[in-house]
């Protein structure tokens, strides 16, 4: 299976950067991990609801180009299904089976994604209706990735 995961923004934390490459190292066996990262839209704290949408578009044109055709798209959005770390699984293990081995995962800014990214998703889905920072999204993504395989193989992890 291939795995892409594009993201808006660098992660910055040291922490956070460490759980990413461990769970990059972890899903080597699993899969083909690619990470694309593309810039933030440089804006001020306080904008319009105008000037947010300007963001996100821009933030999506960013992200559009950066998926590759005949991917199958998961878009991480707050309005999307909530799904069961067995459930991920599930749908990992069925989108193979059924020639969608070519992942995409999209991680937005701290605006959200774009109206054109959304309707390019093939599956929303929501960890929480809690909102996190993409940069600590990227990381929970990668292990509950990582989870599903284990999920999927029935190999032990921890609880």
């Amino acid at each position: 299976m291939q795995i892409q995961i594009v993201s808006v923004g660098k992660v910055k934390e040291k922490y956070i950067k460490q759980g990413i490459e461990e769970f990059e190292k972890r899903l080597g066996p699993y899969c083909k991990l690619t990470m694309g990262e593309v810039n933030d839209e440089q804006a001020p704290e306080q904008m319009s609801e105008k000037e947010k949408e300007q963001v996100k578009e821009k933030e999506g044109e960013r992200i559009l180009h950066k998926i590759k055709s005949g991917r199958h798209v998961i878009v991480l959005d707050l309005d999307g299904k909530q799904w069961s770390s067995e459930k991920l699984a599930e749908k990992m293990e069925q989108w193979s089976l059924h020639g969608q081995s070519q992942l995409t995962f999209v991680i937005g800014g701290s605006n959200g994604v774009s109206d054109a990214v959304l309707q390019r998703a093939d599956d929303k889905l929501s960890f929480s209706k809690m909102t996190f920072p993409h940069q600590l999204m990227k990381l929970i993504l990668l292990e509950q990735i990582y989870r599903a395989f284990k999920i999927q193989k029935g190999e032990p992890y921890h609880k």
